[in-house]
């Protein structure tokens, strides 16, 4: 089974819920979400999606000189990302605890 769709918005849900905590980029982005265990998370897969968040009025983009050096882009949540991370929470919990209950029999009838 292909999970990539499952992924997608899984993952635009945690990014959402990475830079509401405060203003960040990319870099950082990325190993909050390895540390968390989404170790096949790269560029190709980020940059689209933060550029998806910024098109969708739910986070904003500046750019700022590093302390390293090169210009680095910082992302903020807007008032629209804040929210719709709050929603995207409800229906994930939702969506959560009901697989749950059919996939692992919390719940409801059995049949394996």
């Amino acid at each position: 089974m292909d999970n990539s769709q499952l992924m997608k918005g899984i993952l635009e849900g945690c990014v959402l819920s990475i830079i509401a905590r405060g203003e960040t980029y990319g870099y950082e982005i990325l190993s909050v979400l390895e540390e968390a265990g989404f170790e096949d998370t790269g560029e190709g897969t980020l940059y689209p999606l933060l550029t998806r968040l910024e098109k969708n009025g739910l986070i904003v983009c500046r750019r700022a000189k590093s302390p390293l050096g090169p210009i680095r882009k910082y992302y903020s949540a807007t008032e629209a990302g804040i929210t719709g991370l709050e929603e995207f929470r409800s229906r994930y919990r939702l969506i959560a605890e009901s697989a749950e209950k059919i996939l692992y029999g919390q719940g409801g009838t059995q049949h394996d």
